[in-house]
């Protein structure tokens, strides 16, 4: 059967001009070589020399009444039957499956056709050059006016041949809350993801995706991560970058300084001055004994070494656990417990 030109702009076989340059249009934004990146620039060269052929093949009622007769081709061989050879068999060589033609007319100067294509550059350039300036249409997009495709090798910018690099859409940014936990531990997350992307006809599509994420133990707020062009597509834009950037949840025993732990604890005037053994739940799950011996001074802080958060750039070792130790002295006293205060620590220098 050949090519079929009507589903490459995907439009039916009643298309008017205005349908077909409609269609010609959203495609040949998507398809056009330099917008898409290096990567894909072999495709869409083919892509968009295909959507070109179909346009001019189709918007030509002399090309589009011989393609609908006779396919591919017939349209690109010359090879057409005369005219009482076409009425004989006009209800039996229909070369199209959406139509029956049940009474064809022979297209006139059909037996002195020859099928001529037009350049894909001339093609873009009456569409979009007819527009203000030989803007693509789209919002802030280039121009691509002196693009030439010639020979199959697409040029544009200018007359050295050299492509314009394609601009990339701002990276966008997405708060990823951790618990304390999480960045002591480290732990793998999952996030949703939904974006805009064209399949292969060039429809816009939602698709939803899984973005698996590994924080890794000692991550700072601020830590960064990132997917590269998990951005929304769109024409002639580079899709954005997706950052996930480490938000640090508040814990309601320790708070983090750098690579060290803060624990605030408050003893009674009584353990400041008898001892006391500190029971502290790490960040892991592990129960921390800590005793204290020594007569305990207000605002003095105690050093635990390696219980502070890993050192992610240090495999192996942590920060301190720091305990600043608040001393509760009592709201008042009865004459009797002076009296024996004074008693014991009477002589205490």
């Amino acid at each position: 059967m050949g090519v079929d030109y009507y589903n490459i702009l995907k439009v039916n076989h009643n298309a008017t001009e205005d349908d077909l340059k409609k269609a010609y249009k959203r495609l040949a934004m998507i398809w056009h070589p330099d917008k898409n990146p290096s990567a894909r620039r072999d495709e869409a060269e083919a892509k968009f020399k295909r959507i070109s052929e179909a346009y001019d093949v189709l918007s030509d009622p002399q090309k589009r009444q011989i393609y609908d007769l006779y396919g591919e081709e017939g349209l690109k061989s010359g090879k057409i039957p005369d005219s009482n050879a076409s009425e004989a068999s006009s209800s039996y060589s229909s070369r199209t499956p959406h139509f029956y033609h049940q009474h064809r007319q022979h297209p006139p100067n059909a037996a002195s056709f020859r099928f001529n294509p037009r350049d894909a550059d001339d093609i873009y350039a009456e569409i979009f050059g007819s527009e203000g300036g030989g803007s693509a249409g789209g919002r802030g997009q280039r121009t691509f006016r002196d693009g030439s495709f010639r020979n199959g090798h697409f040029n544009a910018g200018g007359p050295n041949g050299h492509s314009s690099e394609m601009r990339k859409a701002p990276a966008v940014e997405n708060p990823l809350p951790c618990s304390l936990e999480d960045l002591y531990k480290g732990v793998k997350k999952k996030m949703r993801l939904s974006r805009n992307v064209y399949d292969a006809s060039g429809k816009l599509r939602v698709v939803d995706e899984i973005l698996p994420i590994e924080i890794k133990p000692g991550w700072k707020k601020g830590t960064k991560l990132t997917f590269p062009k998990k951005g929304n597509e769109e024409p002639g834009v580079i899709p954005a970058d997706i950052i996930f950037v480490v938000e640090e949840k508040p814990h309601p025993v320790y708070k983090r300084d750098g690579n060290d732990l803060l624990v605030s604890q408050e003893i009674t005037l009584l353990e400041a001055l008898t001892g006391k053994t500190l029971d502290l739940i790490t960040l892991d799950g592990r129960t921390l004994m800590i005793p204290l011996t020594d007569i305990i001074n207000p605002d003095l802080e105690i050093l635990v070494p390696n219980e502070g958060m890993p050192i992610s750039k240090e495999p192996g070792k942590k920060g301190n656990l720091r305990l600043k130790l608040n001393v509760r002295y009592p709201s008042k006293l009865t004459a009797e417990q002076k009296s024996e205060l004074k008693r014991v620590l009477g002589g205490v220098s």
